[in-house]
């Protein structure tokens, strides 16, 4: 299929002007032309049969005569008329061509800045600094967007870098201690026990691993194209057995709990809500001291239902909050000895999005944080 060829739009834009500009030119001449012809008409006063003689002694007709003057005069007009006609329209379409190179000037810088980028060279930039108008706008919007796609590319290769020494700790666990074992002649059923819970310990956190990452995945992609399902559901519901399921933690570790769960219906997917009632919930646990504090609220105003969870535990500064929400950064060294996959913060987030909520985490003075979910509240929901 062959490729029609067409002007460029510097070209086209100049045959445009130049058109509007001879066509308006055009049409004052003839305007002009018949002004002067209309003013030069014959008068009353030089009736046919009126003899007029003229500077070299001839005579005339003074209708014929007269009617010499107005042909002459148009004639005149007329070729001197499109002779600066032709003139202006020259130098129009000239200047026509170079302001609209100059206009275009932008468009060049963004497409050479384009076909420079590669995954080596995301720092190209327009950096335009000529007037500020639209083009400037244009160069500034698409340096922006430069910035993000450069963020985003960064963000994948620490994801990927992460999620791959993450999946390598398991794995190299799982596999030392199987060549551990299989290395020793004298291994017996009770070692071969021992290497077999080794290996289901470590391959249950590969496993939670994977698990968190689709769950991060799928909350991230339903953020950008919306939600595929919606349910209406109860918060304080999915916090209680996100709690039912961390009671022997809970209780290994010496917590005192406070809850006030009132109802907070919302609407959207069950299964992604209770996923970020159960991150917040086990990181709340994990993240704490020994005999401290976890208190847990949910409820609702009419317009927003609420989620709040806070704990005691290790100081952190509010000024690192951010870097929470990063995919497998923790916030410190784990006080009760779980380790997590470092995504809690990062799949609260997403399925925040997600909803159209919102999550804002608090430091505590003297350690620990507290996090407040917030997204909108079902139809026809009461304040409680």
């Amino acid at each position: 299929m062959t490729r029609r060829l067409r002007p460029t739009l510097r070209l086209r834009l100049t045959l445009l002007n130049g058109v509007l500009l001879v066509g308006a030119g055009a049409i004052l001449l003839v305007l002009a032309w018949l002004l002067v012809h209309d003013a030069l008409r014959p008068t009353d006063e030089l009736r046919s049969g009126t003899t007029v003689v003229l500077a070299d002694g001839r005579s005339l007709d003074a209708a014929v005569w007269q009617r010499q003057l107005v042909d002459a005069a148009s004639r005149d007009l007329l070729v001197k008329g499109l002779l600066a006609l032709l003139v202006i329209s020259v130098v129009g379409v000239a200047g026509a061509y170079l302001v609209a190179g100059r206009a275009l000037r932008p468009l060049h810088q963004v497409t050479a800045t384009a076909r420079r980028l590669g995954e080596a060279t995301l720092d190209q930039r327009i950096r335009w600094s000529g007037a500020d108008d639209e083009v400037a706008e244009l160069a500034r919007t698409f340096d922006a967007m430069l910035d993000r796609i450069a963020a985003a590319f960064e963000a994948q290769k620490r994801f990927v870098a992460n999620a791959s020494h993450e999946l390598r700790t398991p794995l190299a666990v799982m596999r030392t201690e199987i060549d551990v074992t299989l290395s020793d002649d004298e291994a017996d059923t009770g070692e071969y026990r021992r290497m077999a819970t080794v290996v289901r310990d470590a391959s249950e956190r590969a496993n939670s691993l994977v698990d968190a990452l689709l769950v991060l995945a799928r909350s991230e992609a339903q953020a950008g194209q919306g939600l595929a399902r919606r349910t209406e559901c109860d918060l304080a519901s999915g916090t209680a057995n996100a709690l039912s399921a961390m009671a022997r933690e809970v209780e290994r570790i010496g917590l005192r709990v406070q809850t006030s769960l009132r109802p907070a219906p919302v609407t959207g997917d069950p299964g992604l809500l209770d996923r970020l009632a159960g991150n917040l919930i086990e990181n709340a646990v994990r993240y704490n001291h020994l005999h401290g504090r976890l208190w847990v609220r949910t409820g609702t105003d009419g317009q927003r239902s609420w989620l709040v969870v806070g704990n005691t535990g290790f100081e952190v500064d509010q000024a690192d909050v951010p870097g929470l929400f990063e995919p497998f950064r923790r916030g410190g060294r784990e006080r009760t000895g779980a380790r997590g996959s470092g995504l809690g913060l990062s799949i609260v987030r997403a399925v925040c999005d997600a909803h159209g909520g919102t999550v804002r985490v608090i430091a505590q003075r003297g350690g620990g944080l507290e996090v407040t979910v917030s997204l909108p509240a079902a139809d026809g929901v009461a304040a409680t």
